[in-house]
């Protein structure tokens, strides 16, 4: 079957306070990925994914910390999609991983919520729909797990790229929590986020064309071990993803 390549281009802005202190990081991620229907795994979709392209450019305070993304160029498995674009199954990306300074990542949380949720019924303009997700990450010791729930909302149509697109806002809040160690202390994660993202979705041809964002985290990262203290953090994000080649 005929490869379907969709390139993307992903900039994402972080800024953080730790204990009163401001610390930016700036994230840019670009990915060229080519999908392949490979038919039906029950009612759901199975779908080839292959990474042809991706790099990663982290800077912060500290210097340049962007990792080594050759282990995963050309690297490729299968994801399970439901009729209404929710990731029933990305599990075969999990054994594609990379080196970060916190420790090995896999890519699978970045597909995770790759598609935006489309409603299970006929809507018009101002109706909304819920959806949910869990996404749950790990990094070298540490393990976090983030349960999200958005009101989706068709706000209209405007043209994107010679393209007519569906506007689609998702007002979002969630819930953080998880479980670390460093330098033989224990970490414990909790914490809440909330924000608003912005879907272009153009109907006709099946594509996700651009989508916007905009987050506040609060978390606690509470420390037991040599010494006991509680670390409030505040993080904002704001990113934003194009389709750049199709």
């Amino acid at each position: 079957m005929e490869l379907d390549e969709r390139q993307f281009q992903q900039i994402m802005e972080r800024i953080g306070e730790v204990m009163g202190q401001t610390r930016e990081s700036v994230s840019i991620a670009t990915s060229a990925l080519s999908f392949s229907a490979k038919g039906l795994r029950g009612k759901d979709y199975l779908l080839g994914v292959t990474i042809d392209d991706m790099a990663l450019n982290v800077t912060n305070a500290d210097g340049d910390l962007s990792p080594d993304l050759t282990p995963v160029r050309g690297k490729s498995f299968d994801m399970t999609l439901s009729p209404l674009g929710i990731e029933v199954d990305v599990s075969g990306a999990e054994a594609i991983t990379y080196e970060m300074v916190n420790g090995t990542r896999s890519v699978a949380s970045g597909f995770k919520l790759f598609f935006p949720d489309l409603p299970d019924r006929a809507v018009k303009v101002g109706d909304s729909w819920p959806s949910s997700a869990v996404v749950e990450d790990k990094a070298g010791m540490t393990e976090i797990r983030l349960e999200f729930q958005s009101v989706n909302t068709l706000e209209g149509f405007e043209a994107v790229d010679g393209m007519e697109c569906a506007r689609i806002s998702s007002k979002l809040t969630g819930t953080i929590s998880g479980t670390g160690s460093q330098e033989g202390a224990d970490l414990l994660f909790a914490g809440t986020t909330q924000g608003t993202d912005l879907w272009y979705f153009a109907v006709k041809e099946g594509l996700c064309v651009k989508s916007t964002s905009d987050s506040v985290t609060k978390m606690t990262i509470s420390v037991t071990g040599p010494m006991t203290l509680t670390i409030p953090t505040t993080q904002t994000r704001k990113g934003e993803v194009h389709l750049v080649g199709r």
